[in-house]
């Protein structure tokens, strides 16, 4: 048995957790492999809201495990803050979910060094999501961080080393006021430790192999998308981990022999959360348009998300570094009040066109469309892929003609039973 790896093919928020929820029900095991809580994963159904920042999207299918892989950066305190909340809907997830020790925690100091490293920057700021994210990914790069398995030995002498080390800096080089905020932030955090106690923590890397050797199915979920990967993304306005499928062998040790499909998911148009490059980004009404009507607001952050068009030449350079198989489109029904479409199939760099994506996107980026001829009707009725107007049918197809890669699922709406299978 191979390990099936879904991943987002733009700038995050495609709509990741609601297909791994769709899909569960044919898997054994979903993983999640990179990432930490800066994403934000959100889940329809019955009535039921939930937006999940670090606990796998299988969680509310029964009889599934989740695991939650070393690539994974976790805040104790936003943690027990989700379990909590899946409490109070009646969800006890205790026996389904288990935590790889070798996952590295994001201290208290961690979020500070975030804050005043953004501060810092000014008007060259990144556009973090002030979770803690990069400090922590650089306290284990640079082999000073802390993991899961050290709550269990020594780890208040471990702890008290790091965040004085992680104060000095504070105080030295950023100049940062800090001392109220820690104290307060300190208290929940430890409370988050000792929730954490009572979960299975294992080392995981054995247990997924185990597992697949003994023909269970495993699905990889990652979290961001590939446009913020650390290496091929649109630096440094990116994320800190590896968002490719390549993060899913890191992530979860898992070698690359057993990676089976990978399902890339993308947005019926493009959305980007914080600063930095947007090719297709549209400042007009017809951006405004598509935001109100996707409700673009981010589900960690609740910062507006910028809208454009979509772009064929980041999807399929996407698609390239992922080894996608398929490809999953969600949000169509986001576009059913235009009656022409864009799509960019090229950009124009100094004068000449081109359809490789550049080692830098900026200023002098500009996109090349073609336009297609919009449905201009509601697809949100739809549950049958019969049922679609021909002229999603044909916007399908074009992006399948120029990928080379089918797309096999379409969403029109938010919840479970408007995520519609297409068969060729």
């Amino acid at each position: 048995m191979k390990a099936d790896v879904l991943l987002g093919l733009q700038w995050g928020d495609e709509g990741k957790g609601k297909v791994v929820d769709v899909l569960t029900p044919g898997y054994d095991i979903i993983a999640r492999f990179q990432g930490g809580p800066n994403a934000g994963h959100t889940l329809e159904f019955n009535h039921i809201k939930q937006v999940l920042h670090t606990i796998p999207s299988g969680v509310f299918r029964k009889n599934k495990i989740n695991v939650i892989g070393n690539g994974v950066v976790i805040d104790p305190i936003v943690f027990r803050k989700e379990i909590e909340s899946l409490a109070a809907k009646g969800f006890d997830i205790s026996g389904q979910l288990m935590i790889s020790r070798k996952a590295h925690l994001i201290l208290p100091t961690h979020r500070l060094l975030d804050m005043a490293s953004e501060q810092a920057r000014g008007e060259t700021r990144i556009g973090s999501t002030l979770k803690g994210i990069g400090p922590t990914y650089r306290d284990k790069i640079g082999r000073e961080g802390l993991r899961v398995g050290d709550i269990l030995t020594d780890f208040e002498e471990k702890y008290t080393t790091r965040t004085e080390s992680h104060k000095q800096l504070l105080r030295e080089y950023y100049h940062f006021d800090f001392e109220e905020a820690f104290e307060a932030c300190e208290r929940e955090w430890f409370e988050g430790i000792t929730l954490l106690k009572t979960f299975t923590l294992a080392d995981t890397e054995h247990f997924l192999n185990e597992m697949l050797a003994e023909g269970r199915s495993v699905l990889a979920e990652g979290a961001q998308g590939t446009l913020l990967d650390i290496d091929f993304g649109s630096y440094p306005f990116v994320t800190s981990s590896s968002t490719i499928c390549a993060g899913a062998c890191i992530g979860l040790g898992i070698a690359p022999s057993k990676i089976g499909r990978v399902l890339g998911i993308f947005k019926a148009y493009c959305t980007r959360v914080g600063s930095g490059p947007f090719p297709t980004e549209l400042r007009d009404e017809t951006g405004e348009a598509l935001r109100k009507a996707g409700n673009e607001f981010g589900s960690t952050t609740g910062r507006p998300r910028r809208c454009g068009w979509l772009d064929l030449v980041a999807l399929k350079y996407a698609i390239m570094l992922n080894g996608v198989t398929e490809m999953i489109m969600m949000k169509a029904d986001v576009l059913d009040q235009f009656e022409i479409l864009r799509v960019c199939v090229g950009y124009e760099i100094n004068g000449e066109v081109t359809e490789a994506f550049p080692f830098e996107l900026d200023d002098r980026v500009k996109p090349v469309y073609v336009e297609l001829p919009g449905w201009n009707t509601s697809l949100t009725g739809i549950r049958n892929a019969a049922d679609f107007p021909e002229e999603l049918r044909r916007y399908i197809r074009f992006i399948e003609e120029e990928t080379g890669v089918p797309v096999t699922i379409a969403s029109v709406g938010p919840n479970r039973d408007q995520t519609i299978r297409i068969t060729a």
